[in-house]
């Protein structure tokens, strides 16, 4: 065997590999060897390379949200959109007074001179006091149902956003102005309704946050920016500076029938007396209210040393006479407000309720008692609660300056529409037309002594009804 000299041990370890040889050389394995290095090279043959990243100049420029660019909508097709103005196509106003020249003075100046004649013509006269009462809520009714909105009352005013709104006293002659976020103020003759009527005049770097006509002298137009208030002086064709400020100031109203005194609001929540009469552009009194912020501020139509004043979750009354620098306390304090107040409003008679808007998606309406005395106010109050009337920033009620009982506000509804509200919480009316108003109007204003209802929209659109 030529095995036989080896132990039995060694020769069955010897068996034992030879079998296993035999076994493994039946399996062909070189084969598959072979087959699976095959495969290998085939499947690498077929592996692409990755793709080099374009550069950034070669690719397409990507669209962007425009909300998300807090870029304003406007109400022309997307492709026609205008660029917004930079810094050098609308510098910054210089300080001091600035003459009333409209931004299209060059291409039909007699135009203008012609609006700011008729300005200046229906602020000499007198409105008639007579038969000035509250109406009953019925004849109320039936006065709304009668105001409609047409075409040619439906008008660009302002380039912008618009944030603030006033019309002019007069019973003859329907005369608006408007202020946009990029400080213009247009100024439109209704009554006129031909394509002049209407102009822009730049007296502001910065939004228009608050307007009022001079209740004693409407030829006098009072706009507040961040950093300043002006008057603009129709008589003498100028905006004058009244006081300046790197504060952001957010509001104003007059505390006399004068109006040669204002308090005005801080966006930072402390509040300021101005007195037109005193030289200089510094403020009489700067205080501290206790405030983070304070968007509106509205003095009691009657008792003109109270104010009241609406900020982040705070609505407050507070006495002008007891202002000081630092430490002051409300007379009165609504609570109840769960999140950000955009507004609060005094009614227009007695004063003796106050319509507030908070980013609940409540109206709600407070009623006073003892109010000559000490101003304390009831906690309960009518709250109306719908979805519909969330409003977009900004977003104001305002009450009827003729109905005590009546307040206004703008309604994300479909079909879009201005509602009517009694203090009860009852819906009165709704100002609507499909084929001319399909657009939220958060700042509305109402004409003091006629049915006049005006509209303003984020694109700068006005809608008289």
């Amino acid at each position: 065997d030529g095995y036989s000299h080896l132990s039995a041990y060694e020769r069955k370890r010897l068996k034992n590999i030879t079998e296993n040889a035999k076994f493994f050389a039946a399996l062909k394995l070189h084969e598959v060897s072979a087959r699976l290095n095959q495969l290998a090279t085939k499947r690498q043959s077929h592996v692409t390379k990755r793709a080099k990243p374009k550069k950034v100049e070669d690719e397409p420029a990507r669209r962007r949200s425009m909300r998300l660019l807090r870029v304003e909508p406007l109400d022309i097709p997307l492709l026609e959109t205008p660029a917004r103005p930079g810094a050098e196509e609308y510098p910054q106003v210089p300080v001091g007074p600035l003459p009333m020249v409209p931004e299209d003075q060059a291409e039909n100046s007699k135009w203008t001179e012609a609006l700011l004649s008729t300005w200046m013509r229906i602020s000499e006269l007198k409105a008639d006091d007579a038969d000035r009462g509250t109406p009953d809520i019925k004849r109320y009714q039936e006065s709304l149902s009668s105001m409609v909105l047409s075409e040619e009352n439906v008008r660009k005013v302002v380039k912008a956003r618009v944030c603030s709104m006033a019309i002019h006293p007069s019973e003859s002659t329907i005369l608006v102005a408007a202020g946009d976020k990029w400080g213009h103020v247009g100024l439109w003759n209704v009554s006129c309704r031909t394509e002049e009527g209407a102009h822009i005049f730049i007296p502001h770097s910065f939004q228009v946050n608050c307007m009022h006509f001079s209740p004693c002298n409407p030829a006098h137009l009072l706009s507040l920016s961040n950093d300043t208030l002006r008057c603009g002086d129709v008589t003498r064709a100028v905006f004058d500076e009244i006081c300046r400020s790197e504060e952001n100031f957010s509001c104003f109203d007059f505390l006399e029938e004068n109006a040669s005194t204002a308090i005005v609001g801080h966006w930072d929540g402390d509040v300021a007396v101005v007195d037109r009469r005193t030289p200089g552009m510094s403020s009489e009194l700067s205080a501290d209210i206790g405030f983070r912020r304070t968007r509106t501020v509205h003095v009691h139509p009657v008792n003109k040393q109270y104010f009241l004043a609406a900020g982040s979750v705070d609505v407050c009354v507070f006495d002008v006479r007891y202002l000081k620098a630092k430490g002051n306390k409300p007379l009165s304090s609504l609570a109840g407000h769960t999140k950000s107040v955009a507004s609060a409003y005094f009614s227009p008679v007695t004063g003796s309720r106050v319509v507030t808007v908070c980013a609940d998606d409540k109206l709600r309406l407070i009623n006073s008692k003892n109010i000559q005395v000490l101003l304390i106010f009831k906690k309960q109050s009518n709250k109306i609660k719908t979805h519909e009337n969330s409003q977009p920033k900004p977003g104001w009620a305002i009450w009827d300056p003729k109905q005590e009982h009546c307040f206004l506000v703008g309604s994300m509804a479909q079909p879009r529409q201005i509602q009517v509200f009694q203090d009860t919480g009852n819906l009165l009316h709704s100002f609507c037309n499909v084929d001319c108003l399909s657009s939220v109007c958060s700042i509305n204003v109402v004409h003091p002594s006629q049915n006049i209802l005006v509209g303003g929209n984020s694109s700068g659109r006005l809608h008289v009804f």
